[in-house]
């Protein structure tokens, strides 16, 4: 990998963990934010929602599991536009 190469890797990585994905859960008793390098970055429950610990644990997972899923689009996305047009070997 040449240096030009290595500085457009490091650009998409400081531009990833800025890039912030929120997802709601349970109508918005939780909301989870996480960024491009699926980083968990806030965890936010509305306590009026949340009396049924069960249901909280459910929205939580579903939540981050969302979150997760959308920051790896993000990520793949930027990668393939960088990368297209130099040979990374990806």
């Amino acid at each position: 990998m040449n240096p030009k190469q290595l500085m457009q890797l490091r650009k998409i990585q400081k531009e990833l963990s800025k890039e912030v994905v929120e997802v709601e859960a349970g109508d918005g008793a939780v909301v989870i934010q996480v960024n491009g390098e699926q980083k968990v970055k806030k965890v936010t429950i509305d306590p009026e929602r949340t009396e049924d610990i069960a249901k909280l644990e459910k929205w939580l997972e579903s939540a981050i599991t969302q979150a997760i899923t959308k920051s790896q689009q993000i990520a793949a996305e930027k990668m393939k536009s960088a990368s297209s047009g130099l040979n990374l070997g990806i």
